[in-house]
């Protein structure tokens, strides 16, 4: 190990406090320091080299390769206007991005408000839904519309509001109580849907209890129903046939706006700009970030239709809300590169091209008997590990730590493969590339995959 490598660990131990991270896990292992990147590769400090199958976090969309033109992008604006915020002002860039971005959303998804990332952009939704009704209503409208609808193991962010919208309990119960009021229905997991029943039956039983959950909170309340195209956490469910427009009805008939999270599925991801254009979900706002700008610059966006826009265009009336970096001008510059060079490049022509060809090599892995299901979209999939496929039995509390932290994440990590092994709700292995992956990534990601994955079924055998 160099020296300034030794001096970067023992700085990183000293002062760094790093995200979601058992920090006690480093007292006598090494920090993981990732000092650089090249297509879908990164290196740390000590010189080896890692294939980024989870770019990021499921956001370098196009890879590590663009730093240049991204950079002189981010240079060029700060010479030009280094800042200026969208209080009331606007600057050349946020107006060009707001036109892009209304340009590529579906529908009528014309109105655009930018923030930091992706957790205010979620945030920034529920409070654009709760004041929406105000303002459509007067200020003495009553009751008041408040209220929000979620997904079990939904992930929505860390924000106070976002994390209210997580239906993830381990990670919210830290911090309880938390904003009122949001109801939790069951996701789409059709691997684990009730044995014997259909996909026609398991969408009709979760459009019914949506339902029951939207008559139980009182629709006149409820404000907001928040999903993901396709659920991260838990492992890239898919939704059954029928259940977006079924959702939408369900909104539509209670007066309820629908919001859909793309912060992961947006630009790209599962090859379509926007995964609600895929799916045909029709939001009346959607959220993004993430590969907005491909992780280059921070920002994300709130996108909203005409309709949800349009009371807050008459008189007086204002969106109280507001981001200081929000519309950041060099923020918006690399996000306009970003969309520039998805385009050059075919990009989303790319993830759609290839998508038969990832999910096929990922299938074969349905071969190990630890391996119950492979699922996803695009280039964003979860393998979910099982005791047996046969029975679809899953692992207890103290043999997921065992697999998963103790034997997976480092296995993986060892044999040159960033992943995420995760059990926010069944245990699964999640892989979501760089958009510029290749057949020769996807065969590397399954190799590696195929060689731990059998050691881990061995192993828990034993």
């Amino acid at each position: 190990m160099t020296e300034t490598a030794v001096n970067l660990q023992q700085l990183a131990k000293d002062h760094l406090w790093m995200h979601f991270t058992r920090l006690g896990g480093f007292r006598d292992a090494e920090v993981p320091i990732i000092v650089r990147g090249e297509g879908c590769y990164l290196e740390d400090a000590n010189g080896k080299r890692y294939l980024d199958a989870l770019a990021g976090l499921f956001s370098v969309n196009l890879g590590y390769s663009f730093g240049e033109e991204m950079g002189q992008a981010a240079h060029d604006q700060m010479r030009e206007l280094p800042f200026y915020t969208n209080w009331t002002y606007a600057h050349p860039r946020a107006i060009e991005l707001a036109s892009e971005v209304a340009t590529l959303a579906p529908g009528d998804l014309n109105r655009v408000f930018f923030v930091s990332g992706g957790s205010e952009a979620v945030e920034s939704a529920w409070k654009l839904a709760r004041q929406y009704y105000l303002a459509r209503g007067g200020k003495d409208l009553a009751p008041r519309r408040y209220k929000a609808i979620t997904r079990q193991t939904a992930y929505h962010g860390t924000t106070l509001g976002a994390l209210s919208l997580t239906g993830i309990p381990a990670i919210r119960m830290p911090f309880e109580p938390l904003l009122p009021e949001v109801r939790n229905v069951r996701n789409t997991n059709r691997y684990r849907r009730p044995e014997g029943e259909t996909e026609e039956e398991f969408t009709v039983d979760l459009l019914d209890e949506l339902e029951r959950t939207i008559e139980m909170m009182g629709p006149e309340t409820v404000c907001l129903v928040h999903m993901e195209p396709v659920q991260n956490s838990g492992g890239a469910f898919t939704a059954p046939l029928g259940y977006w427009r079924g959702v939408r009805e369900l909104c539509d008939r209670y007066d309820i706006l629908l919001s859909a999270d793309e912060v992961i599925t947006g630009f790209g991801r599962i090859g379509a700009w926007f995964a609600s254009e895929r799916y045909d979900i029709r939001p009346d706002i959607v959220t993004s970030a993430k590969g907005l700008s491909s992780s280059y610059a921070a920002i994300g966006a709130v996108i909203a239709t005409d309709r949800v826009a349009e009371p807050f265009l008459e008189g007086t009336s204002m969106y109280t809300h507001g981001i200081t970096f929000g519309g950041h001008p060099v923020q918006c510059a690399v996000a306009l590169k970003n969309i520039e060079i998805m385009k050059r490049e075919g990009i989303v022509e790319h993830v759609r091209e290839q998508e038969a060809v990832f999910r096929a090599k990922l299938e074969s892995l349905l071969d190990l008997e630890i391996v119950g299901d492979v699922r996803g979209a695009g280039f964003f999939y979860a393998l979910e590990l099982v005791k047996d496929p046969e029975t679809k039995a899953t692992f207890d509390e103290a043999e997921c730590e065992a697999l998963l932290r103790g034997y997976l994440s480092p296995a993986f990590f060892e044999a040159g493969l960033i992943c995420r092994s995760d059990d926010r709700g069944d245990p699964v292995v999640q892989i979501s590339p760089p958009l510029v992956a290749t057949e020769t990534e996807m065969d590397e990601i399954v190799g590696i995959l195929g060689d731990v994955l059998a050691e881990a079924a061995r192993r828990m055998r034993r």
